[in-house]
């Protein structure tokens, strides 16, 4: 028998998509489950998005696309960078792709090599340490605190630092934590990248998703040499409810950009065609549908922050970007995976274990669901809590 490479063998595979898998077969079952594990918005795309990639579709354009996408979406990504973050990207700096996930993938393969060190702060997004080891580089991972609102301390960067160190990955709005990095904060942090010329995967895709007076900055806007050093990740899947069209993007400086098209030559040859244009009219078409979609979950967070604020044995921070909750849960004396077998088992909740994103002593909730979803489930999340 072949034996795998020791590359692919160090890979774990990834704990939401599984418990996502789990949650949906016991659904399929007929069990009455209140899914608190989700990564998507609950709502459909919008009907004009749908309409635009049914239209390309019957207008037969199904052919090939130059490997970055098509360039009317390029030059609407670069006005959004523009008119957005205060960035200038030229089209054939932006990459269209299989999704943000293959975005920031293609940004590791393009910088990473054997034995390049990457920093990541935990808790991260399950894919990240999994790329790096994929591209042959080795993560090095930084607990952040409750108390430093689960962002990374410019101190901890340079501790985590060694001559090796090639790439560090900030991800802001954060999955799982809802942490958002102010401009200052963003600036600490690029001033050490700076100094010691350290690329930045800076993954912005909850950009609009951002509650309570936060600011989404793109760290690249920052100055010239930040400019220079920072890969921009983002899609649609989020902000226009898109996560199955499998489209995002990256921007960069031209080098970086070269090397990631070529990546994408030979590997997707481009992101489906008649998707592309879906894109292109859910950035010229109107915007209210993210702004509605905004609200409805800033009331959602507002009222899961006070319902789970009132519950004993666990812990948690006001979140001010994305539609999560990362819950400290460790004075239940339960582990991460035992916490959430038992709850999906017994209670018939689903929610992440933190182990899948580098921290065992809590669990990630989502409230991309409805609320009625939501107050049944945190009804039973803290039921549990309280025997436990």
């Amino acid at each position: 028998m072949h034996s795998i490479s020791s590359r692919i063998d160090k890979v774990s595979p990834s704990l939401t998509l599984a418990v996502t898998a789990q949650t949906k077969a016991l659904i399929a079952k007929g069990e009455e489950v209140y899914a608190l594990a989700g990564g998507e918005p609950e709502v459909d795309t919008p009907t004009f998005i749908k309409e635009a990639a049914v239209k390309a579709l019957m207008e037969g354009r199904t052919k090939y696309t130059p490997s970055g996408g098509i360039p009317e979406l390029r030059k609407a990504l670069s006005t959004k960078f523009k008119t957005d973050n205060g960035l200038d990207y030229e089209p054939n700096q932006i990459c269209v792709t299989a999704g943000a996930k293959m975005a920031c993938f293609n940004a590791i393969l393009a910088v990473i090599e054997d034995g390049d060190e990457v920093i990541i702060p935990t808790p991260y997004w399950v894919s990240y340490p999994e790329m790096v080891r994929m591209a042959g580089g080795v993560p090095v991972l930084v607990e952040t605190k409750e108390s430093t609102g689960w962002k990374m301390t410019p101190e901890q960067f340079e501790d985590a630092m060694t001559p090796a160190t090639k790439m560090v990955i900030i991800n802001t709005p954060s999955n799982p934590t809802g942490a958002v990095y102010s401009r200052e904060e963003l600036l600490a942090l690029g001033e050490i990248a700076v100094g010691e010329d350290i690329m930045i995967l800076s993954d912005e895709i909850y950009e609009k998703l951002v509650y309570g007076g936060a600011e989404h900055v793109s760290i690249a806007s920052l100055s010239e040499e930040l400019y220079n050093l920072t890969i921009t990740v983002n899609g649609f899947s989020k902000a226009f409810s898109m996560t199955g069209w499998r489209l995002g993007y990256t921007a960069a400086a031209k080098p970086v950009a070269e090397a990631i098209d070529k990546i994408q030559n030979h590997s997707v040859s481009n992101a489906t065609t008649f998707a592309q244009y879906g894109a292109l009219a859910a950035l010229e078409g109107d915007q209210s549908f993210i702004e509605d979609l905004r609200g409805e979950y800033d009331v959602k967070r507002q009222f899961v922050f006070s319902r789970l604020s009132a519950i004993p044995n666990i812990r948690v921070i006001e979140p001010k970007g994305a539609f999560y909750f990362f819950v400290y849960t460790g004075q239940t004396g339960l582990k991460s995976m035992n916490l959430c077998d038992k709850l999906l088992s017994r209670y018939k909740v689903a929610a992440i274990p933190g182990i899948a994103f580098g921290y065992d002593d809590g669990i990630r909730i989502s409230y991309c669901t409805t609320l009625d979803v939501l107050n049944e489930g945190l009804t039973r999340f803290e039921q549990f809590c309280k025997e436990h």
